[in-house]
């Protein structure tokens, strides 16, 4: 084996662990404060990720992402960036942010920590979706109905 085959093997390996860390505790940062209380209420929970069917974005003939429709139907749409502005990630959860303002924490049983981060126009009430990395995983997940805990941000 030559020298740069085995750098080559190794920073293949390297990549590997870094990608997998990232996947199994992609939203390890997101915990609610020691001590501080929660609410729990049976939400209606989906599933979205960055692609242009789960987000409302198309390209222009040119090849910039653009909104597909609604309101800002043409726009510029900054793709994988939240309406709060953060990067979506795993833990990124879309709410109503009139019930739910960003920066709310949320625990729910198969999925983890998340913090709503984004909105989108059918996610309204008790209603949230949460961001995956794949369509496949998004729709997967589907539609299910969870106890979720709450943590609404400090004052």
């Amino acid at each position: 084996m030559t020298m740069t085959m085995y750098i080559g093997k190794t920073l293949r390996l390297v990549a590997a662990v870094i990608l997998a860390s990232s996947m199994l505790f992609g939203c390890a940062t997101i915990r609610p404060p020691k001590g501080a209380r929660y609410m729990e209420k049976t939400m209606e929970t989906t599933g979205y990720c960055p692609c242009k069917k789960c987000t409302g974005w198309r390209r222009t003939w040119y090849g910039k992402p653009v909104y597909a429709y609604g309101p800002n139907e043409g726009k510029y749409k900054p793709v994988g960036v939240t309406a709060s502005g953060t990067k979506a990630r795993k833990g990124t959860i879309a709410a109503d942010t009139t019930v739910f303002p960003f920066g709310t924490i949320m625990f729910i049983p198969g999925y983890g920590y998340g913090s709503v981060e984004d909105r989108g126009s059918a996610i309204t009430n008790d209603h949230i979706d949460l961001f995956f990395r794949r369509h496949s995983d998004a729709v997967k997940w589907g539609k299910q109905v969870k106890p979720v805990r709450i943590w609404l941000p400090q004052k």
